[in-house]
């Protein structure tokens, strides 16, 4: 933990409909002091007074234009916020709502990726992990484990962008100077990738293989990824110790 003077002031927009176990799991996560918008209830920030901004997931998908009105304010505000250079993590359609509103394309996959899932790093080239890959995934080796649940990808990611993740079902993660976008949920402990698990519409013989894996061997594993927050939080301490320094 930081010393009270170097606590981060981030703002979490949470677009979840399952807003108190989303807002619990991002607080135990996320090591700074968060000022927390139900932007799926049209709760927007005001201004950009922040040192970053973290956007979690949702049961929506970004194209439901006529549905959800909040998604293209909340882009609009995203759009500035990022022009201002502040650092953002989305986390599954928090990467998708990202991706979306920096000029990418969000799209159905017509399938579902449900469990716990490998996913590759594209952001070094000799084929191990060390601290000259992205940021992000310092710490984390080439291949990891994540638990993941989306039916929709990002299909394109926005112009001047890198993907710094994938596996077979497409773009798990891209970098775009200070934003950052992951599809997985590594916040997620084992009962809420249960319960999450027993909501889905999937064949019954399908939805038990996903709970079957549902173990302490994947979920310790999955929790290396975790580290990913800590990665988060001290770009964007530096990033403001920078900002600092030229002020």
């Amino acid at each position: 933990m930081t010393d009270a003077d170097d606590r981060l002031r981030l703002a979490l927009l949470n677009a979840s409909t399952s807003e108190r176990a989303t807002s619990q799991n991002f607080r135990r996560e996320l090591d700074a002091d968060l000022a927390e918008f139900q932007v799926n209830d049209s709760q927007f920030p005001r201004g950009f007074d922040f040192d970053g901004v973290v956007i979690t997931g949702s049961a929506v998908s970004v194209y439901w234009d006529s549905e959800q009105e909040w998604v293209e304010p909340v882009s609009e505000w995203l759009r500035e916020a990022v022009d201002r250079g502040l650092p953002a993590l989305g986390i599954c359609f928090g990467h998708q709502l990202l991706a979306h509103a920096l000029g990418g394309r969000v799209a159905d996959m017509g399938e579902y990726e449900l469990g716990y899932r490998e996913v590759r790093r594209t952001d070094i080239d000799d084929g191990e992990a060390t601290t000259d890959g992205d940021p992000l995934f310092e710490g984390l080796d080439e291949a990891f484990l994540v638990f993941t649940t989306h039916s929709d990808t990002v299909a394109e990611v926005p112009p001047g962008a890198e993907v710094i993740a994938e596996n077979d079902y497409g773009v798990h993660g891209f970098r775009l100077g200070h934003v950052v976008g992951v599809q997985a949920h590594p916040e997620y402990d084992q009962a809420m990738a249960e319960a999450v698990t027993l909501t889905k519409d999937l064949p019954d013989e399908r939805i038990q293989r996903v709970l079957d894996g549902i173990t302490e061997e994947n979920y310790a594993r999955a929790c290396e990824t975790k580290r990913l927050f800590d990665n988060f939080t001290d770009y964007a301490r530096r990033l403001r110790a920078g900002r600092a320094a030229v002020d």
